[in-house]
């Protein structure tokens, strides 16, 4: 079993300008492996650049941002970027959904981009990944230009998915979702974030929601960076 007190993310005396009101400023956080945690505090804005700074797509302006056991600083070609890059999954709605392709062909577009005429070997994957986030089979021949909001959702969740990533990062995955609707999405993400053992980071503005999802929720002071303690969620499957 992983070390619990290893963090695959760490982020320290972190700040990055992004043309705000003031930079994005995260005192310490530090993510271990299979921990789930939630962040509220920060807008669509800043929970990008939150992620780009995970990631290695921007560098902080002071700080480190220790990710994987490396300063994602020390990432020097586009080629090695690229390649670190598949360890990550992330959920957003600046992922594409390519509206004349059918929901079924959508979701296979993270394993192929052959996907008008699958072969039976990607249509299994593709079957499998659409049973795991509940998206009733029915509803795969759906063009994407009308599918239900909680169906877009799964599919970027499920985009993200498809590689086996070691982490899953989520932009406000729930903000195009109704009240009725986000219960049962949070049932299904947490389910799929514990079975997956993934370590993941959800920023989001619901607080209902992310106690649902994450076992930790922490707040963000933005004027200082400091993450405050917020409600401690008791998992049923010992998570």
């Amino acid at each position: 079993m992983a070390d619990a007190d290893a963090a695959l993310i760490e982020l320290r005396g972190i700040s990055k300008d992004y043309r705000s009101l003031r930079p994005l400023r995260i005192h310490d956080l530090r993510v271990g492996h299979g921990q789930s945690i939630a962040l509220l505090g920060l807008d669509a804005m800043a929970a990008e650049i939150l992620v780009s700074l995970i990631t290695g797509a921007t560098l902080p302006d002071a700080g480190e941002a220790r990710v994987l056991g490396r300063p994602t600083s020390a990432i020097t070609t586009g080629e090695e970027w690229l390649k670190w890059l598949e360890q990550f999954g992330m959920v957003s709605s600046r992922t594409v959904l390519i509206e004349q392709l059918n929901v079924e062909q959508n979701l296979g577009l993270s394993l192929s981009f052959d996907v008008e005429e699958m072969s039976p070997s990607l249509r299994v994957q593709v079957r499998a990944l659409a049973s795991e986030l509940h998206i009733p089979e029915v509803e795969l021949s759906q063009p994407m230009l009308h599918a239900s909001a909680p169906t877009q959702v799964r599919v970027r969740l499920g985009r993200a998915l498809a590689l086996n990533p070691r982490i899953l990062l989520l932009e406000h995955p729930n903000a195009m979702l109704s009240p009725d609707e986000t219960p049962a999405f949070a049932v299904d993400l947490s389910r799929i974030i514990a079975a997956r053992q993934l370590t993941s980071i959800l920023i989001t503005s619901d607080k209902t929601f992310a106690s649902a999802v994450a076992a930790q929720v922490l707040t963000l002071q933005p004027a200082t960076g400091e993450l405050k303690q917020g409600s401690w969620v008791v998992r049923l499957l010992g998570r």
